[in-house]
C-alpha cells in the first residue's frame, strides 16, 4: 500500500475515532450541507419497521428513523461515535439499542430485524462475512439498503474541488462496477440487488438495495 493510501486509511480512523467530535462538521462542509439528505434517501426503499443500522456514526440517521414510525437500533465500532449518538439520542428525550460491535459478529439473533441500512459505509459493507451476518439479521423479503455515493452536481470551484477530494481519497466508488465485482458474493448470501439514483437538489445519490431471497 502506497504512504498516500495509509495517510488516507490514518485520517480516516481519527476521523471515526480520536476526532469523532469532528466529524458532522466535516461531513457537513465537503457535502455543501446535504449530508443527512443524503442519508435519508435509504428511507423509502427499508421494509418492515425494525432497522438496524450499520455504523450509526452521529446518531443522525436514527433520529431519522425514529421520527419515520422506524423501531431503530444501531451498532459501531467506534467507542467516540457510540458516546455521540447516545449524547443525541439524549438530547432528544429517546433511548433505544445502540451497541458497539463488529459488523461482521452482530450480537443479535437471527431474525432479529426486517431491514439493515448503512450510508457512507468504508469498504466493510461488501466483505462476505458482513453479507453472511446480514442475511442472518433477516427474514425472508427483507431488505439491506445501502448508500454508498452522493455525488455534487454543478461547475463551481467549490464543486470540483470537493469532487476531487472526494477522488482522491477514495470515495468515489464505481457502484455499478463494485456490483458486479461483488456480484457472487451478494447471491451466496442470498441476496438480489438493484442500483437505485435519487435526484436531489444540486446532487444525486446512489441507493443500492439487497433482498433477501
Amino acid at each position: 500500500m502506497s504512504v498516500w493510501w495509509r495517510l488516507v486509511r490514518f485520517g480516516f480512523r481519527l476521523l471515526y475515532n480520536d476526532l469523532a467530535w469532528t466529524y458532522d462538521l466535516v461531513a457537513n462542509v465537503v457535502s455543501l450541507g446535504q449530508w443527512w439528505s443524503w442519508q435519508r434517501t435509504a428511507l423509502p426503499w427499508l421494509a418492515g419497521e425494525r432497522v438496524l443500522e450499520l455504523a450509526h456514526g452521529t446518531g443522525h440517521l436514527q433520529a431519522d428513523l425514529a421520527a419515520g414510525g422506524f423501531a431503530p437500533a444501531g451498532v459501531d465500532l467506534s467507542p467516540a461515535m457510540g458516546r455521540l449518538a447516545r449524547a443525541r439520542l439524549r438530547r432528544q428525550g429517546a433511548a433505544w439499542p445502540l451497541v458497539r460491535a463488529d459488523v461482521r459478529r452482530l450480537p443479535f439473533r437471527a431474525g432479529a430485524f426486517d431491514s439493515l441500512v448503512s450510508t457512507f459505509p468504508a469498504e466493510f459493507i461488501v466483505h462476505p462475512a458482513t453479507l453472511a451476518e446480514a442475511a442472518r439479521m433477516l427474514p425472508r423479503g427483507g431488505r439491506f439498503v445501502c448508500v454508498p455515493n452522493a455525488i455534487l452536481r454543478g461547475m463551481s470551484p467549490l464543486v470540483r474541488f470537493l469532487e476531487w477530494l472526494y477522488r482522491v481519497t477514495g470515495q468515489r466508488v464505481n457502484v455499478m462496477e463494485l456490483r458486479d465485482q461483488t456480484a457472487a458474493r451478494i447471491a451466496s448470501a442470498g441476496f438480489t440487488s438493484r442500483v437505485e439514483t435519487v435526484q436531489l437538489p444540486g446532487s444525486t445519490a446512489t441507493v443500492v438495495v439487497l433482498e433477501k431471497v
